[in-house]
């Protein structure tokens, strides 16, 4: 069997937790079903600060470009609030973003039957949501220029950022939008803030041109964006798909995964243009979960996004669809039987530990694949 090539970069606070109940899944399926996945590891965030000076280093970003799949714990915490901006750790995720040129973020929201109840919001409304949020990743005010603080004098300052996006950059998120709608529901809702917004008059002028010229087949909508975060939690199920830029898509997305009741329980991939050769993407899996300092090394992670992230990995990198389903039921199934950890526990309820819930879904995995 050929050789899957992973990078791991568990990063900090419970990044590194978390990256080791996919070890041992990992590990598993190279045992007991010859999946043939070599690993090799890296240190990104604040970690590669510590070891290197810079979030990431030369030869870690060359492993991300070698790989055919990168896993991504998290990144940050207070140990490194004081760094220069440019070598912060959240800077490392960014730069890997942007030179493996993974333009395409996609985030589920999907709401496990067992947990419709740990959501703030009524069950009726929670209950069978899913719902994917495909954001723009490489473009937008997060990369623009000029990125700068200006000293005015007379003690004022002025902070700049830049909301920059070129048609081809709109043109190619609306087509992955697209593209996996008709795989759903197929219904695309894009949003953006063209009523204060240049950049979301050009966003929704090419989403609209891209949907009438190639996907006229895929309902559409457009919202804007800050109705859109109302709509999310009035009523999320009227949604599949929602296409938005970078900055956006990152509230909104957030805001998704807390539909759900925990950042703790959903994953994310980020893609590159498919090769021409081989049609392969280069591609990144990380929960959509921070590095939770206050947590951190205490066993209180979920490590379920980062799994379910794995299952992704699984599903889009390697063609093992049936095994990402698989791995996917085992969550559900874990779940299914009560196991909670604290941020999916009700209150005074028993909860496992990180490793706990990680052997735990492991040994479902274990039992649907044999």
């Amino acid at each position: 069997m050929a050789t899957r090539k992973l990078l791991l970069l568990p990063g900090d606070g419970i990044g590194p937790e978390t990256m080791a109940e996919v070890r041992k899944l990992i590990g598993f399926m190279n045992e007991s079903h010859g999946a043939g996945f070599e690993i090799e590891e890296g240190l990104v965030g604040g970690s590669a600060y510590d070891a290197h000076g810079k979030s990431i280093s030369e030869e870690d970003m060359a492993k991300a470009d070698a790989a055919d799949a990168v896993l991504f714990g998290a990144v940050g915490g207070p140990k490194w609030d004081s760094v220069a901006y440019d070598v912060r750790p959240e800077a490392g995720l960014l730069r890997l973003r942007k030179d493996m040129e993974l333009f395409a973020n996609l985030r589920p929201a999907i709401c496990y039957p067992a947990l419709s109840d740990a959501s703030s919001l009524k069950k009726d409304v929670i209950e069978g949501l899913d719902i994917l949020i495909v954001r723009e990743l490489t473009g937008g005010v997060y990369f623009g220029e000029p990125k700068e603080i200006i000293d005015l004098g007379n003690g004022q300052k002025r902070g700049i950022d830049t909301q920059v996006y070129d048609t081809y950059e709109i043109e190619r998120i609306a087509g992955v939008a697209f593209e996996l709608a008709r795989t759903r529901q197929n219904k695309v809702t894009s949003m953006e803030k063209r009523n204060v917004m240049k950049s979301g008059v050009l966003w929704n002028e090419v989403v609209t041109r891209t949907h009438a010229e190639k996907y006229s087949d895929v309902a559409l909508d457009h919202m804007l964006a800050d109705a859109g975060g109302m709509q999310l939690v009035r009523w999320p199920k009227q949604f599949d798909v929602i296409v938005c830029d970078n900055l956006f898509g990152d509230m909104l997305s957030d805001v998704a995964a807390m539909l759900t009741g925990s950042l703790g329980m959903l994953p994310s991939a980020s893609f590159g243009a498919p090769d021409g050769k081989t049609g392969m993407r280069k591609a990144l899996y990380e929960p959509v979960h921070g590095s939770a300092p206050d947590i951190s090394g205490k066993g209180l992670a979920n490590p379920i996004a980062m799994i379910a992230s794995f299952a992704m990995c699984l599903r889009y990198s390697f063609d093992m669809v049936k095994e990402a389903e698989m791995l996917e039921k085992a969550i559900a199934d874990v779940l299914e039987n009560g196991l909670r950890t604290t941020d999916i526990a009700a209150p005074h309820a028993e909860t496992v530990s990180t490793s706990e819930m990680g052997d735990a879904v492991l040994e479902r995995f274990r039992s649907l694949t044999a």
